[in-house]
């Protein structure tokens, strides 16, 4: 009945195949609002167990999954709220070895990582499948969230430079909540491909004032993984 999506709009949905990488506060919302909209595949990659300290952000999963895999319970969860949708699941760490084999024969990338490092390996493999890339990111009661078209927009490695050190960081449910839904926006507009894309801009989400702003993301010629040297 969404004039924008229409039936065929749902077969472009039915047909496609994403890569949600991380089970736990964004892939939470992220994976239960796709599967909703019925992408017929979601490609869920996360190498941790489930833990009560979870629970406040990661609603996939239930106490009664607590130290099951969890990309086991979030596929039960999935499954029981679309049992149309195939849900291939992924217990690893996403490394240099792994990431071209779990990229392979998807449509896009959806990042629901809480490390740099990580994140800079999928806007790489993006970048080399020529994969858009849905950015997303949470602290506190903040978030952030940025779509990349690789070719055609900067990437994340235009605006972030070197490692940051990995940390615990504390996040409270309803931030991942925001964030994701937003990239699941994103990530449907760009399959069947309506609306304006969050893209040369990241939105900026700060939930203690209840503003979104957003700035303008220039690409960096210099670039080490979408430059002009690289390119060549």
């Amino acid at each position: 009945m969404i004039p924008e999506i229409g039936e065929a709009g749902q077969e472009k949905l039915k047909k496609a195949k994403v890569l949600v990488a991380g089970a736990g506060g964004l892939g939470s919302p992220i994976c239960i609002y796709l599967a909703a909209a019925g992408v017929g595949t979601i490609r869920l990659v996360d190498q941790d167990t489930v833990d009560l300290s979870n629970l406040n952000r990661q609603v996939l999963h239930g106490q009664g999954d607590i130290q099951r895999p969890k990309v086991q319970s979030a596929r039960d969860r999935l499954t029981s709220l679309n049992d149309t949708v195939t849900i291939e699941i992924h217990q690893q760490t996403i490394s240099e070895e792994s990431i071209d084999g779990l990229v392979e024969s998807c449509d896009a990338i959806v990042d629901a990582l809480d490390n740099i490092s990580t994140r800079y390996m999928l806007n790489k493999a993006a970048i080399t499948h020529q994969l858009p890339f849905f950015h997303g990111a949470v602290r506190g009661f903040e978030g952030r969230a940025m779509t990349i078209i690789p070719g055609r927009t900067p990437c994340l490695r235009c605006m972030y430079h070197g490692d940051v050190p990995k940390e615990k960081f504390p996040v409270i449910g309803v931030a991942p909540a925001v964030i994701g839904s937003i990239q699941s926006t994103e990530v449907i507009k760009y399959l069947i491909g309506t609306g304006d894309l969050l893209t040369d801009r990241m939105l900026i989400y700060d939930g203690m004032s209840m503003e979104f702003k957003e700035f303008k993301v220039s690409k960096n010629p210099q670039c080490d993984h979408c430059g002009e040297k690289m390119e060549k």
